[in-house]
């Protein structure tokens, strides 16, 4: 097998697990925008996905394309650092990038949170916001892994559509709608919409 075959091999794996990751991330963020109702709001619709997703067969299938997802994106960016050329493929190159680093982080805080008996839910998520000094790091952390989700699929978007007028409208138009909703999240998380309540076990972590 030539480099060039191989490249389009990781290529195709990588796209199909990302119709694998896309699923389960269209959800959680749905199920974050739910959250704007209300906390309650977000926890009945969450207890609903967990039904699903902490199946043990398919969290295993999930953690698996989320290992590969990141392994074969960071494979893919460098072998084709020299090649890449214009701002949606450096887009899509940087975004594919931070959203391996936050999920890398993101999973184990939640497994962490799980052993450590904590309901991993909009409170987890949110304590971070609660405590002083701590919003200036999960601000950026979260807008930047929204974001990102969006970008990189405005750009798989733009390639699949051709590099035209529809191509890069569907790349800018999904960049801008990631970008309102990495707002609207993380406003949330903060209390902006309404007082968060958020018991002490879950602000312990930030304080120590």
């Amino acid at each position: 097998m030539t480099r060039a075959e191989w490249q389009a091999a990781i290529r195709f794996l990588h796209r199909l697990s990302a119709c694998v990751v896309v699923i389960f991330i269209v959800a959680h963020l749905a199920n974050h925008l739910i959250g704007l109702g209300g906390q309650q709001a977000h926890r009945d619709t969450l207890l609903a996905l967990r039904s699903i997703y902490r199946n043990p067969v398919v969290e295993l299938i999930l953690l698996a394309c989320f290992v590969w997802q990141g392994l074969s994106g960071f494979y893919l960016v460098v072998a084709g650092w020299s090649a890449r050329r214009g701002l949606i493929a450096w887009a899509q190159a940087a975004s594919g990038v931070t959203l391996a680093t936050f999920v890398a982080i993101h999973v184990s805080a939640v497994f962490a949170g799980r052993a450590s008996g904590l309901d991993t839910d909009l409170r987890f998520a949110a304590a971070g916001f609660q405590v002083s000094g701590w919003p200036f790091f999960f601000a950026p952390y979260y807008f930047l892994a929204v974001s990102a989700v969006f970008i990189h699929l405005g750009a798989a978007g733009y390639w699949l559509l051709g590099a035209g007028r529809q191509g890069t409208c569907t790349f800018w138009f999904t960049g801008l709608l990631g970008l309102t909703v990495a707002l609207l999240i993380v406003l949330m998380l903060a209390g902006r919409f309404y007082p968060m309540v958020i018991e002490a076990p879950y602000i312990m972590p930030f304080v120590k």
